[in-house]
């Protein structure tokens, strides 16, 4: 399916170019990098856009690139490190918006198309449709109840825009999944909508239960879960967990699949005290670990202290 050329023209004004320069110290630079390049949609005529957090977590320096080549400082004004979506700001322009859309009016085999950036002043689109709506799983301690993913692959930079064929804004782009043949995956624009008020007010979603964090990543392998490594200096490498442990229950709860064990590490908080009961080795072993708050150790720049 390709996109109408008069659709994508008129959505092309309402997407950016970012650049972010993020400090080597930070914690996100090991494995992100510390240039990074990126999409954004704009989601308000007074400066606001929207992207995927990786793009823009822990950066000193954003600069966005807007339709016309004239490059402005960002700065960030909301994230949710859960959902991984970012709100960035930029001052003293006017921008031409997107309308968004919602994902109870999705349907599968729905055409839609990928708006993204590949470069400052250059901008890509790719057609497809709808082929999955529901839940969505990954190894970083990441599990949202509705995502989408699109035949539409991402041609360009992440947080890009998948849009319907109405110029709606359905979702920012995240993953491109090229195991199923250049598949991609966007967030629900609904997080951003549904709780704009509170991100823009508080910079973070409030009304969500604060959940326990370890820093580690969790595969499905033959015999269940394993630690295919840890996040240096997060809760879980200072509570021993290692590259290699077989998880086989949270608190005495046996867990299978990365959703059980994410829905059960989550009825903790930070600061609380959860048990792993693992294999390593041979030898069979009981972990307790304290839950660290993974907004506060992005946001700090720096490991955090363990909670007495």
């Amino acid at each position: 399916m390709d996109a109408p050329v008069g659709l994508v023209r008129s959505a092309l004004p309402s997407l950016v170019h970012i650049h972010t320069v993020v400090p080597p110290e930070h914690p996100s630079a090991r494995l992100l990098g510390e240039e990074r390049m990126g999409s954004g949609c704009v989601v308000d005529r007074e400066g606001l856009i929207l992207t995927v957090n990786y793009v823009v977590m822990g950066g000193d320096e954003i600069l966005v690139t807007l339709p016309g080549g004239r490059e402005v400082p960002a700065e960030i004004v909301a994230q949710d490190f859960e959902i991984g979506l970012a709100v960035l700001r930029v001052k003293g322009v006017r921008l031409t918006p997107l309308s968004t859309g919602t994902f109870d009016s999705l349907r599968l085999g729905e055409p839609v198309f990928v708006l993204a950036a590949s470069g400052p002043e250059e901008r890509r689109v790719a057609g497809g449709c709808v082929t999955y709506l529901g839940e969505f799983d990954a190894y970083w301690e990441y599990w949202i109840e509705h995502g989408i993913m699109a035949s539409a692959f991402n041609p360009g930079l992440g947080g890009g825009g998948l849009l319907n064929l109405r110029g709606q804004l359905l979702g920012v782009v995240s993953l491109s999944l090229n195991e199923l043949c250049h598949h991609s995956f966007a967030i629900p624009a609904d997080y951003f909508t549904q709780h704009r008020k509170e991100l823009l007010r508080y910079g973070r979603v409030t009304s969500r239960p604060r959940r326990g964090w370890i820093g580690f990543f969790p595969h499905p392998g033959e015999d269940g879960l394993v630690v295919a490594g840890v996040i240096p200096g997060g809760p879980g490498e200072r509570g021993g967990l290692q590259e290699g442990d077989l998880i086989l229950a949270i608190d005495h709860r046996e867990v299978s699949t990365r959703k059980e064990l994410y829905l059960a590490l989550w009825e903790h908080e930070p600061g609380e005290r959860v048990q792993f009961d693992l294999v390593r080795g041979d030898d069979a072993r009981r972990v307790e670990v304290v839950c660290g708050d993974r907004a506060a150790f992005y946001a700090c720049g720096k490991s955090e202290r363990p909670e007495s």
